[in-house]
Parts: C-alpha cells; structure tokens; sequence
C-alpha cells in the first residue's frame, strides 16, 4: 500500500443555479427548424398520400411517431442518453423519412433542399455536441 501515490480529494464544482443553462445558438435554433419541418412534413404525407380512413391514421400516426423519437433519443432533455453516433442516426432516419415524403409526393426538389439543410445543421450541432 505504500507505493500509492497519496491523492487528495478535490472539492465538487458548484452546482449552476435553477434554471440557468447556456443560451440558444443560431445552430439550436436552426436544428428545432428542421425537426418542425420534418414533423410538418410526416403530417402533410400522411394526409394526403393515403385515401380515407387511412389518412387519419398515418397523417396522425406519423408525427406522433417522430415526435415520439424526438423526444426519446435526440432532443436536447431526451429520456434515453444514448452514444452520439446512435443519436445522430436517428435524428438522420427523422430527415429522411421527411425527405422521402416529398419525393414520393412529387417534390423532389422540396426533399433534396430539406435533405442538404437538415444534413448540415445535423452534421454542425453534431459536431458541436462532440466537442
């Protein structure tokens, strides 16, 4: 036991008072942009590309389902904590099914400009995350 260097305990950062947390960024804004419009986008797919009951259904069903994913894994008080990789594959999985939704309207161009957007802020908060 005598070959162990002697370590003094340092004493714990002070806690941040109630309610404080660092301010928005242009990034964090620009990220709940594009998970709005993607939410946005589940809804408008889902009420107008399935006939009645259907419509209903999916144009519901679906937001729910992002919002639902949103919460759990990507937003920034997600339930689960998961690895950065994990939480950027499903923040990407969100953009693309939004990005599939308007090609498969007939709005390519609406899906590639959504997709460029939403990839780079995801890339740039990612990146922001990380470090």
């Amino acid at each position: 036991m005598s070959e162990l260097p002697h370590v003094r305990p340092e004493r714990p950062a002070e806690p941040q008072p109630a309610g404080t947390r660092s301010p928005l960024s242009a990034l964090d804004l620009l990220s709940l942009l594009c998970a709005l419009f993607a939410v946005g986008t589940m809804a408008f797919w889902g009420f107008t590309a399935w006939d009645a009951p259907w419509n209903l259904v999916f144009g519901v069903g679906t937001p729910l389902l992002t919002l639902v994913l949103w919460g759990l894994f990507v937003s920034p008080r997600a339930v689960f904590v998961v690895h950065p990789f994990a939480r950027g594959v499903i923040e990407l999985l969100i953009y693309l099914s939004a990005t599939i939704a308007w090609w498969s309207g007939g709005q390519a161009w609406i899906g590639l400009g959504f997709a460029v957007v939403a990839v780079t802020v995801g890339v740039l908060s990612g990146r922001k995350r990380v470090a």
